[in-house]
């Protein structure tokens, strides 16, 4: 049979923890990551190989050079756009991690990435409680993004509505040293070096980066330093051990907090009074660690361990007026955060034949934890004309909480010559425990267990040589954060009536590859949550979360990428997203607000989700000269701003514009561009503040932004 032509995709399960669809390295050119439409190998459990065209999922893989070429290479809401079903808004706002949601699952969050499995290298960037950081992304050094979606997100266990890996290029075969510099509209400065090769049975590749800007709205100045390096030692044919360290510092980022409809619309460019009068800001630095053994025990079989450890610290100043914190039981206004987290994942392979048919097997544990000293303190010191805001002032709050989690999990994957069936199981136990040292307003100590199983199923039929069609189906669950747990009614102390909310997804699609022209992408989803968690009250300037009722995700996914002759290639994402209540239910309104009372109504839009969104690309290469260029059009749909559907934010469409230049001269290699952003220059909200109780949800877009960049490179 001939083999058809997709994308080359690197394995997404033999890289992360829980097993499911991914895809293994092969090498690829950085000047056709743009547009991927290479052949591709994908392994649906860790070292088999397999046709990702073959696969019962839905997975995309965006290539380094459609991360950093002709881009700012800072935030992955960059590229994340070209994946269907996935949204990711930058905020503007680098006090606050982005928004990202993959089929509606992640958008509620305000804090950090949440419902979603995030991964760097096949370490996890989400803590065992299900909240996860994208701001140690290294785009500089990546080689690939992969995002999974769909029912075998599953197999990751908590919080597992999609999944997002980053991994690093591995270095060499030559010695290369790049430097790098970009400037732009509001006062966008960034400076990159890096240096990758090989010396023996050693490949490495280091990279380095600083980040300024002065924000597209007053009080938004930020710095961001990152460092991320991989060692790949190739010990012998059938051992490897690869080496990832990475560490983020961002010191004092401004935060302008949202804006309200009347805000809004009288200057959609000014920050909040709020923002300038407590300095709202946020400090983060994280350090982390991992090792990846992989060792090859005969023909038919194989061992990976992954383990990890590193440091996370986050200090944020609030607009907590200073009369919410006088009551005894509120935490105060300036969150201070240490956490520390590791963890330990073995995985075995057997490949062998059942009914004279290919199979093969993987089972697996993996264990994690995550400890966290959580202290509140005021947001002023003083009283009367002797106050000053904005600063720490003192104690209202001091915990020592832990979330463990203990894993298991198996998957298996039987070929026949028309069909291929993949199932697996994976059970989850996750404890949280709080510890309470704050006891003047007495003791809040305490500990909950929740579990799961979560069974996925899926199958393909090969149609023809060209079109595959597949359906699967998977239970998931979503375990409250620690943030969510941190809060209940009426003070501090874990919220022990919170439970998981759980899920049922079903999904069908369609695979066909055009031969070397392109490939074409179709899938319908449906996915249905119980307990869904959601907004209870809000004082204090604090939120506490309550179990909601059913939830029903439908939709439909569309991508399309080719290549035509001339240099032209053209790549279209596109996804329709119904996301509603089931049932109706009581929530608060204005902070401050104790008690629910006003209705949801079943049938309301979950908040955060647009109801569509679409990327097209049309893009033109000249290879003799070294010059490409393109336009892009992002467009996002409507969506609600909180549970009750008060207000939305408008549907808008947005059109950039890019040209690249490369000159190579011996050794060197010197690639320039420049990027206008939102050409028109048309005014729209970016994203918004899902359920923020002072109803300040939006965060505006910012106008009409140009970028300039240069990299020069040396091969030694």
């Amino acid at each position: 049979m001939p083999q058809p032509s997709f994308a080359r995709a690197p394995s997404l399960a033999a890289t992360l923890l829980a097993l499911a669809p991914c895809l293994h390295a092969q090498e690829a050119t950085e000047a056709a990551d743009a547009v991927v439409l290479r052949p591709v190998t994908v392994t649906v459990t860790p070292g088999v190989p397999q046709l990702a065209f073959d696969t019962p999922a839905s997975i995309d893989v965006i290539g380094g050079a459609a991360l950093r070429d002709g881009q700012l290479g800072v935030n992955v809401s960059e590229s994340l756009v070209r994946a269907p079903g996935v949204t990711a808004l930058n905020r503007q706002n680098y006090a606050q991690d982005l928004q990202v949601s993959i089929r509606g699952y992640g958008a509620r969050s305000t804090f950090g990435v949440r419902g979603l499995r995030l991964y760097t290298d096949g370490i996890p960037a989400t803590a065992p409680d299900g909240q996860g950081q994208v701001s140690h992304f290294d785009l500089l050094t990546a080689d690939r993004l992969e995002v999974l979606r769909g029912p075998f997100s599953a197999l990751y266990g908590n919080a597992s509505g999609g999944v997002i890996n980053l991994i690093t290029a591995d270095g060499g075969p030559d010695t290369v040293l790049e430097a790098g510099g970009a400037v732009g509209a509001d006062g966008v400065q960034r400076t990159t070096l890096r240096a990758s090769g090989q010396q023996g049975a050693l490949q490495y590749n280091v990279g380095a980066s600083r980040f300024d800007t002065d924000g597209a709205r007053p009080h938004s100045a930020a710095r961001r330093d990152a460092l991320n390096a991989k060692l790949k030692w190739t010990l012998n044919e059938d051992t490897r051990l690869s080496v990832v360290a990475n560490h983020v510092h961002i010191p004092d980022a401004q935060d302008p907090l949202g804006l309200t409809r009347a805000e809004l619309q009288a200057n959609p460019r000014q920050a909040t009074a709020a923002a300038t009068q407590f300095d709202t800001r946020k400090t983060v630095g994280q350090s982390q660690v991992g090792a990846i053994f992989e060792q090859r025990l005969s023909s038919a079989q194989s061992l990976k361990v992954t383990g990890w450890t590193g440091t996370r610290s986050t200090v944020q100043f609030q607009s907590i007026p200073v009369g919410t914190q006088a009551a005894p039981t509120s935490p105060g206004g300036v969150i201070d955060l240490d956490r520390s987290f590791s963890g330990l994942d073995a995985q075995w392979t057997l490949r062998t034949r059942a009914l004279d048919v290919p199979l093969a097997l993987t089972v697996g544990l993996t264990g994690e934890q995550l400890r966290e000293n959580r202290q509140g303190f005021q947001n002023f010191i003083g009283s009367g004309a002797a106050q000053v805001l904005g600063v720490r002032g003192a104690l209202r709050r001091d915990e020592r909480n832990t979330a463990r989690t203990f894993d298991q999990y198996a998957q298996g994957v039987w070929n026949f010559e028309r069909w291929s069936l993949t199932a697996g199981l994976r059970h989850s136990s996750i404890r949280f425990e709080s510890g309470d040292r704050y006891l003047a307003n007495g003791d809040d100590s305490g500990a909950v267990r929740f579990g799961a199983t979560t069974p996925v199923l899926g199958v393909v039929w090969r149609a023809s040589p060209t079109t595959n069609l597949y359906a699967s189906a998977g239970r998931g669950f979503e375990t409250p954060t620690l943030n969510e747990l941190s809060y209940r009614q009426g003070g501090a102390g874990l919220n022990f009536a919170l439970q998981p909310a759980r899920s049922r997804q079903v999904e069908a699609g369609v695979k066909t590859e055009f031969g070397e022209a392109g490939r074409l992408n179709f899938a319908l989803f449906e996915a249905r949550t119980s307990d869904e968690i959601a907004v209870l009250s809000n004082t204090g300037g604090r939120s506490t979360f309550r179990n909601a009722g059913r939830t029903l995700r439908q939709g439909v996914e569309l991508s399309h990428a080719a290549q035509w002759r001339g240099g032209w290639s053209t790549l279209l994402s596109a996804t329709q997203l119904r996301a509603v209540y089931q049932d109706a239910f009581l929530t608060c309104g204005p902070a401050p607000c104790a008690v629910p009372a006003l209705p949801v109504a079943a049938g309301n839009r979950l908040p955060g989700i647009p109801r569509a969104s679409l990327y097209g690309e049309l893009a033109w290469a000249h290879k003799p000269w070294g010059l490409g260029v393109a336009a892009e059009v992002r467009h996002q749909g409507r969506m609600a701003v909180d549970d009750r559907n008060t207000d939305e934010v408008g549907a808008s469409t947005q059109l950039a514009l890019r040209a690249t230049l490369e000159q190579k001269s011996g050794r060197w290699t010197l690639r320039e561009f420049v990027r206008v952003d939102n050409a028109t220059d048309r005014q729209f909200v970016g994203s918004a503040i899902v359920n923020e109780g002072n109803g300040r949800y939006f965060e505006p877009g910012p106008g009409r932004t140009w970028l300039l960049g240069v990299t020069a490179s040396l091969k030694l």
